[in-house]
C-alpha cells in the first residue's frame, strides 16, 4: 500500500487490517482474503457484513501473536499497549503513533515479547502527544522488559508498567528498535515514578537498540536499568531530568550519542540506588558522546556507587562543572580511587566562567586525560548522522508523509511534517481540512496531483504574515505546470446553469447560495501550478467555482503558474490582498457571472492579460451577468493582450484606484466581442483614477473603436494595490518573486 498520511485514508473505508476493538481484544492484521470473520476465532466483533475487519486505527489492549501495523495510518493510542510473551509488534518505516491519557498512555513489551521499530533516516517512526499542543509528559513512553543480568534481584518489577525483569540471559533479545523519534513524553505518577523515553529493564545483548531520539521528554530521555542491551547513535534532546541514564548493572557500550538541553545531568551513571556495591556492578564503556550544555548538575554524573566506565572521545560542551560526584557517595569515591573511572581524550570547549573539571575532593584528579575530540561525530555540532530523522538539531531533516485520498471528517495537517502530494486530495461534502501557519505541501504526478474542496466541504488555510502556508512542486528543479493547483466548489450562482462540473477534479457547483461558506484561505502561497489536460482545460493557481460570499479569501499568490494565477468562476466570493507572479496565461480571471469585489491585486509578469474580466464564454448574455467591484489594483509588466481584458460579454465592471505600469494597452476589447461592446455603450465599464506609468511607445489606453471610444477611464493618479509599481508593503514576508 502507497504510504499515505493516516487521517485522510481511515476515511476511505478501503483498509485491510484490524487495530483493536477493545482494550481485551488481541490486535490483528486481517482481511477478507485472510478468512477473518466478524465473531471468529480473533475475538474481534465489529458488527456489519460477514467478512468486514474493525477499522480502528486505536492502539490499545494486549498482543500476543504477531502484529504488524500499517505506515499509511497514525495510530492513536489511548491506553496502555502492552506486548505479552510470545507476542511480536512490528512497526514500519513511515509509521506515527499519536498517544493521549498521560500515565495511562503507553508502548510496553514484556519478557519473552519483542518489538521490531523497523524505521530508516528518510522515514523514521514517530511516536509522539495527540494533543493539539504537545508538551512534554503528554504520555509514558516506550517500556521494554527483558531477561537479562540486573543487581536489584534476580526478577524486578519496572517502575512504570509493573512488569517483571531481569534474569540469567546476558543474549536475551527483546527484537530491534532502529531509527525511532520518541516526543513529550514523562508522564508523573509522582516524584519518584516518572516515564522517561525509552526505558530499557533488564534488556538483553541479542536486542539492538540504534539511531533512537528522546525529543521534549519530561523525565529522563532514555534509560538503562541493568541488562547488557548496548545503545548506539542516541540522542536526547531537551530532557526535562538527566538526557541518558544507566544504573542497576548495565553492563553494555554506548556509542555515538549526541546529548543536548538537560535539566540535569548529561548522562547519568549509577550502580544501585539502594546498595552503591551490589553486584553485578555497572559496567559502562562509553565512545564517541556529545553533551552539549548548559546543564544543572553536570556533563557526567558519577552517583550511587558508579561502577566501572570507561569513556573515551568525549566532547563537552557549554557546561559549569565535567564530572560530578557526591562527597557523601563513598562506594562512588572508593572506585574512583581504584581506578574504575576512566576517561580518556576529554575536550571541555565554551564552558562557563565558573567551570570545573569535576567536584571530585579525592586523592585520585587524574582520571580525566584531556585531549582533541569530535564526539559523537561534530563536536558540538549536531552530527551527520542524525541529519534527516532527528528533531531539533541544527541539522534535523523534515519529517514526510504523503498526501491523498478523501477527507469526510475534521482533519489537521501539522506543520512540522513535509506533506508530499501523490495524488488527488479532496475534502468532501461534511469534511473540514485545516492547514496550519507554517505548513509545506509538495506535489508530484502532474493533472493528478491537487487539492479539492467540493460543495458542503470547507478547507481552513491558517497562514500568517511570517508563517505562510505553501503549496509547491516538489520537483528537484521546480516549473510551471508540475502539479495541479487548489480548486474551490461551491453552492453561489453562476450563469453557466444551476450546477455545473468544474473543468478540472470534475466536481460539482454553483447553486443558490451566495453566503456559502467553503472556509477560509488567508496567507497561502501557490507555485508552479497549471498542470495541462489539453489546450483547453488547465489548472489554475487558485480556481474558485461557485464559491460563496462566506469563503475568506485574503494574502494569497500564485506563483509561476502556469496557466490562470487565480480565476473566479461565478460566485460571489470576494478577493483581498491577491498577488499573481509570472502567470503562464492571464494573472487573474473572472467570468461566468462573478458577483464580487477584488480589493488589493498586485500583478506583475503576465504572459497573456493581467486581468481578465468576462461574462460567459458561450453567451456573453448569460445570467446572472458577472459585476465586478474593483479596487486598488496594479499591475504591472509588459502584457499580451492588455492590463484589463473586458471580453466574452464583459459584465458590470467598477474599477477605481488601478495603477498600470510598463504595458502597451490599457484595456482590450475584440471587435467581434458584441454584447461587451453594448455594454460599454450602456456605461457598464466605469474605470476612475487610472494611472498609466511607463508605458511603451506603443502604447493605447485602448483598441476599443466603439462610439464610446475611451470615455469609460477616467486618468487620474493612483497608488494602485498600495505603491503604484512597486510591491505594496502588505505584500512583504509571505509572498515570493516580489
Amino acid at each position: 500500500m502507497k504510504k499515505q498520511i493516516f487521517s485522510l485514508m481511515i476515511m476511505l473505508a478501503t483498509f485491510a487490517f484490524v487495530v483493536s476493538c477493545g482494550d481485551d481484544d488481541p490486535v490483528q492484521t486481517a482481511s477478507c482474503s485472510d478468512g477473518i470473520q466478524n465473531g471468529d476465532e480473533t475475538g474481534v466483533d465489529c458488527g456489519g457484513s460477514a467478512c468486514q475487519p474493525c477499522t480502528s486505527s486505536d492502539l490499545t489492549g494486549e498482543i500476543t501473536t504477531e502484529v504488524t501495523l500499517d505506515a499509511s495510518v497514525t495510530y492513536k493510542l489511548t491506553g496502555a499497549y502492552v506486548v505479552q510473551n510470545g507476542g511480536i509488534l512490528r512497526i514500519p518505516a513511515g509509521t506515527k503513533i499519536e498517544a493521549t491519557g498521560g500515565t495511562s498512555s503507553y508502548i510496553a513489551v514484556a519478557q519473552g515479547g519483542k518489538i521490531f521499530v523497523d524505521g530508516n533516516k528518510d522515514n523514521p517512526v514517530v511516536m509522539t502527544s495527540g494533543n493539539s499542543s504537545p508538551a512534554p509528559k503528554n504520555w509514558g513512553g516506550l517500556v521494554v522488559c527483558g531477561k537479562a543480568p540486573t543487581n536489584v534481584g534476580s526478577t524486578a518489577t519496572s517502575e512504570v508498567a509493573g512488569l517483571a525483569y531481569g534474569g540469567s540471559d546476558v543474549n536475551d533479545n527483546s527484537g530491534s528498535i532502529r531509527y525511532l523519534r520518541i516526543e513529550y513524553t514523562g508522564a508523573t505518577f509522582n516524584s519518584s515514578k516518572e516515564f522517561n523515553g525509552l526505558s530499557l529493564f533488564g534488556v538483553g545483548a541479542g536486542t539492538t537498540v540504534e539511531y533512537v531520539q528522546s525529543f521534549e521528554g519530561g523525565d529522563d530521555g532514555i534509560e538503562f536499568f541493568g541488562g547488557t542491551v548496548n545503545g548506539k547513535y542516541l540522542v536526547a534532546t531537551n530532557s526535562g531530568d538527566d538526557s541518558i541514564d544507566f544504573a542497576d548493572g548495565w553492563a553494555g557500550t554506548g556509542e555515538y550519542w549526541y546529548i543536548s538541553g538537560s535539566a540535569k545531568a548529561g548522562i547519568e551513571g549509577s550502580n544501585n540506588g539502594e546498595n552503591g556495591d551490589a553486584a553485578p556492578v555497572t559496567n559502562a564503556t562509553l565512545k564517541n558522546i556529545t553533551v552539549v550544555g548548559p546543564v544543572t548538575e553536570a556533563a557526567l554524573f558519577f552517583k550511587e556507587g558508579g561502577g566501572k566506565f570507561t569513556i573515551d572521545n568525549f566532547y563537552i560542551s557549554g557546561t559549569n562543572l565535567g564530572v560530578k560526584v557526591k562527597s557523601s557517595d563513598a562506594q562512588a569515591g572508593t572506585r574512583i580511587e581504584n581506578g574504575d573511572l576512566v576517561m580518556t581524550n576529554v575536550q571541555f570547549a565554551d564552558n562557563t566562567a565558573d567551570f570545573e573539571l569535576t567536584d571530585y575532593t579525592g586523592a585520585n584528579q587524574n582520571f580525566i586525560v584531556q585531549g582533541v575530540t569530535s564526539g559523537a561525530g561534530n563536536g558540538a555540532a549536531a552530527p551527520d548522522w542524525t541529519a534527516g530523522w532527528t528533531r531539533g538539531l541544527s541539522n534535523s531533516g523534515v519529517t514526510k508523509e504523503n498526501l491523498a485520498g478523501e477527507v469526510t471528517g475534521d482533519v489537521t495537517l501539522n506543520a512540522a511534517i513535509e506533506y508530499q502530494l501523490t495524488s488527488a486530495f479532496v475534502v468532501k461534502e461534511g469534511g473540514k481540512l485545516t492547514i496550519p501557519a507554517g505548513t509545506t505541501i509538495k506535489a508530484t504526478g502532474g493533472t493528478s496531483a491537487y487539492i479539492a474542496v467540493a460543495q458542503g466541504g470547507q478547507i481552513f488555510v491558517e497562514g500568517t504574515a511570517t508563517e505562510p502556508v505553501v503549496m509547491t512542486s516538489g520537483s528537484a528543479s521546480p516549473a510551471p505546470k508540475d502539479w495541479g493547483g487548489l480548486v474551490l466548489c461551491g453552492k453561489a450562482p453562476t450563469n453557466v446553469g444551476s450546477v455545473a462540473t468544474s473543468e478540472v477534479a470534475g466536481l460539482t457547483y454553483g447553486g443558490t447560495d451566495v453566503n456559502d461558506n467553503s472556509g477560509s484561505i488567508k496567507y497561502l502561497r501557490v507555485e508552479y501550478t497549471g498542470a495541462t489536460f489539453n489546450s483547453s482545460k488547465e489548472f489554475n493557481g487558485l480556481s474558485l467555482f461557485g464559491v460563496g460570499a462566506g469563503t475568506t479569501v485574503e494574502y494569497v499568490q500564485s506563483f509561476e503558474g502556469g496557466d490562470d494565477g487565480i480565476e473566479f468562476f461565478g460566485g460571489t466570493v470576494n478577493g483581498k490582498y491577491l498577488v499573481a507572479t509570472n502567470s503562464g496565461d492571464d494573472s487573474i480571471d473572472f467570468a461566468d457571472g462573478w458577483a464580487g469585489t477584488g480589493e488589493y491585486w498586485y500583478i506583475s509578469g503576465s504572459a497573456k492579460a493581467g486581468i481578465e474580466g468576462s461574462n460567459n464564454g458561450d453567451n456573453g448574455d448569460a445570467m446572472p451577468v458577472t459585476n465586478a467591484t474593483l479596487k486598488n489594483i496594479t499591475v504591472v509588466g509588459t502584457v499580451t493582450e492588455g492590463a484589463l481584458f473586458f471580453k466574452e460579454g464583459g459584465g458590470t465592471f467598477t474599477v477605481d484606484n488601478f495603477f498600470i505600469s510598463g504595458v502597451n494597452l490599457g484595456v482590450k476589447v475584440k471587435s467581434t466581442d458584441t454584447e461587451a461592446g453594448v455594454r460599454i455603450e450602456n456605461g457598464d465599464l466605469v474605470m476612475t483614477n487610472v494611472q498609466f506609468d511607463s508605458s511603451t511607445a506603443d502604447f493605447k489606453i485602448t483598441d476599443y473603436s466603439g462610439t464610446a471610444g475611451s470615455s469609460f477611464l477616467t486618468e487620474g493618479t493612483a497608488t494602485g494595490a498600495g505603491n503604484g509599481a512597486a510591491a505594496p508593503t502588505w505584500a512583504a514576508g509571505w509572498t515570493r518573486g516580489l
